[in-house]
């Protein structure tokens, strides 16, 4: 072969070889490229479903808490109801003697405490029933002397037994009149000057209504103040006929409050009959826990133990948030919160069924749930 010949032979196989190896570092790159991205997209379409949150962030976000329990719509029992106080929370404080109102020591929405005053009256029957005490307490140490005088005259045999017993029996009832002038003057609260009768408190409380006017002149049994003890209150919640032969006593209960706040409750009492008015029961609830102000209107939902046996769980239907366009309920756990997908049953006055998804005992977010929605978006978009 010519040496020219051997020349282009050799430079045609370089260029060969020069071209194959581009070609195969080239697909390299390109075939690389779309399995990291691939893998970057598949990392990223997975955002993580639970929130870290501290519990002081919880608490200023105000998101309610609930613990479900298993029982569908038709276990409940949903009411209208009333905060009252119990029999011994609540105290009508009223004039016990006509006359003018001298002092007012408390206004509307004080602290009082148990026996102390409230208003003074100044009061013409209160000088009249010192005064009896006043006699009554004369004649008695009169009669006491009579007897011991009487005493020692009989032992003497100076004096006959009868004026010894006369003078026994006047002694007894000269005291039980200073007894009679004495529990008036207590009732009547005459204070110790004899001139005036106080207005006090039987109770701990709160002043909740003061109907007193300085100088203005009262009647005996105008009521003046009212006290109320917000720890000793209870709620009426009214049932209607065929409802109130499933509650009984120590039935689970939970009162809504106007601002949102869940309290959970006990079914202390049910009424055997119905209201002539109303024609409906009054369940009366006991309140774990919380203060709450006499004469506020609440919900209750009511959970008779006698209801039919069902796996679902009710929840608010706030606490029901769409992701992704999914149904999720956020439920508690020890670092924050979980997103869990459930199924939506039926849904009525504010509640909805879960029929997957949840456990009885539980404890989920309601009130302000979409906080937590919003923060789970935070952290996906932040991902991306």
């Amino acid at each position: 072969m010519k040496p020219k010949n051997r020349y282009l032979y050799g430079a045609a196989f370089a260029a060969i070889l020069i071209a194959a190896l581009s070609g195969f570092g080239l697909a390299r790159c390109t075939a690389s490229k779309p399995v990291a991205e691939s893998k970057a997209v598949a990392i990223e379409e997975k955002p993580s479903n639970e929130l870290k949150l501290a519990p002081d962030v919880i608490a200023n976000a105000k998101i309610g808490l609930e613990t479900v329990t298993a029982g569908g719509l038709s276990s409940e029992i949903l009411t209208q109801a009333q905060v009252v106080a119990t029999p011994t929370g609540e105290a009508a404080l009223t004039a016990r003697a006509a006359g003018a109102v001298t002092r007012i020591y408390k206004r509307l929405g004080d602290p009082v405490k148990a026996g102390e005053p409230l208003a003074l009256i100044e009061s013409r029957d209160a000088g009249q029933i010192s005064a009896e005490r006043t006699t009554a307490v004369a004649r008695a140490r009169v009669a006491q002397a009579n007897l011991a005088r009487e005493k020692s005259l009989m032992d003497q045999g100076v004096s006959a037994r009868v004026d010894f017993e006369q003078a026994q029996a006047e002694a007894a009832a000269a005291q039980a009149e200073v007894s009679r002038t004495n529990s008036a003057a207590s009732a009547a609260r005459v204070s110790s000057d004899g001139h005036s009768v106080t207005v006090a408190s039987p109770i701990s409380g709160r002043v909740t209504a003061s109907m007193a006017s300085l100088g203005a002149y009262v009647q005996p049994e105008t009521e003046l103040f009212r006290v109320s003890d917000p720890n000793q209150i209870q709620v009426e919640a009214a049932i209607s006929a065929s409802d109130m032969t499933r509650v009984a006593v120590g039935d689970r209960a939970t009162v809504e409050l106007p601002d949102g706040r869940v309290l959970e409750a006990r079914v202390r009492a049910v009424t055997p009959s119905l209201n002539a008015e109303t024609r409906s029961a009054t369940a009366v609830l006991d309140i774990a826990g919380g203060q709450i102000q006499p004469g506020l209107s609440v919900r209750a939902r009511l959970f008779p133990a006698v209801a039919a046996a069902s796996s679902s769980i009710v929840v608010p239907d706030e606490s029901v948030q769409s992701v992704n366009g999914s149904d999720v309920v956020f439920v508690r756990t020890k670092d924050g919160f979980k997103a869990v997908p459930v199924t939506v049953g039926q849904r009525s006055a504010g509640r909805a069924e879960i029929t997957a998804g949840l456990s009885s005992g539980e404890s989920i977010a309601t009130r302000n749930a979409f906080y937590l929605k919003a923060e789970l978006g935070k952290g996906a978009a932040e991902e991306e």
